[in-house]
């Protein structure tokens, strides 16, 4: 989940003034979690409180969006989440946007097998994005997630979404860059986000090489980087702290209490 919030808040200040290069600062002044960082959150807190049943997971999880929704109002949300949110509903819209597959990190985690995985991943979606392409979003990340800690190879992951969830992988960033524009639906971002992921070398040049496509910046980085951490065994200290810095104490708690949770799960911790 980490990995995931360093990607959004590196990615945030280029989602409109996007860059078509790996050669930028790291963090800036205007570096700021969104609602990427605040529904990943959410998402933690649902899942874990309902201690692997489904239906109290789902409820616990619209329980928790709502209320981090309400803390955190002014983080960027789409149209129609933010509606979702204002008026409290429970029911779905039929969404695919990348929002069921940036916030979904923590079920890759939380569960060991890829079976349990994808079932609180599409949980996690289809509370909102119940679209067969929200719910495929959300679980390709998760699953990916789950096999990179999990010990897969880069081919294998890859492979993994291309056979299970049906994604093309096959065009690389240099053949994506130059043409690839605001897209944020799961379709149209996710794989570009796994291609990032697959071409990367260390888990900074993953968010680097996400963010330099363009488009949704910061949730095409998130995606990344929470596949990133997985396969690389956690995130530079010094890359967790200054993401950590940007959140506030609610928040930092909550990634606290996550990494304390899945320890025995990483090979390297980011938090002393």
């Amino acid at each position: 989940m980490l990995g995931a919030i360093v990607g959004d808040i590196v990615g945030s200040c280029y989602e409109w003034h996007n860059i078509k290069t790996t050669d930028f600062p790291l963090f800036s002044e205007r570096s700021r979690f969104t609602d990427d960082t605040v529904m990943s959150v959410a998402v933690w807190i649902g899942l874990s409180a309902g201690h692997g049943d489904p239906e109290s997971s789902r409820e616990l999880l619209m329980d928790a969006m709502h209320i981090y929704g309400r803390l955190y109002p002014r983080v960027g949300y789409g149209g129609r989440f933010a509606h979702w949110l204002l008026h409290g509903l429970r029911e779905p819209y039929n969404s695919f946007g990348n929002g069921s597959a940036m916030r979904v990190s923590s079920a890759g985690w939380l569960y060991d097998s890829l079976e349990d995985v994808e079932t609180y991943a599409e949980i996690s979606a289809e509370v909102t994005h119940n679209h067969p392409e929200g719910i495929k979003g959300a679980q390709s990340v998760a699953g990916a997630i789950f096999l990179a800690r999990s010990g897969a190879t880069k081919e294998e992951i890859a492979a993994y979404a291309t056979s299970r969830h049906g994604y093309d992988l096959s065009s690389s960033l240099d053949d994506i860059r130059p043409l690839y524009r605001f897209d944020v639906t799961c379709q149209g971002s996710v794989p570009q986000a796994l291609r990032a992921f697959l071409e990367s070398e260390t888990f900074e040049d993953a968010v680097r090489k996400a963010v330099s496509i363009g488009g949704d910046s910061d949730t095409i980085a998130a995606i990344a980087g929470s596949v990133a951490e997985a396969f690389y065994g956690g995130v530079p200290e010094s890359v967790a702290q200054e993401a950590l810095a940007r959140l506030d104490d609610r928040l930092r708690a909550e990634v606290r209490a996550f990494q304390q949770r899945t320890a025995t799960k990483r090979s390297v911790s980011t938090f002393s």
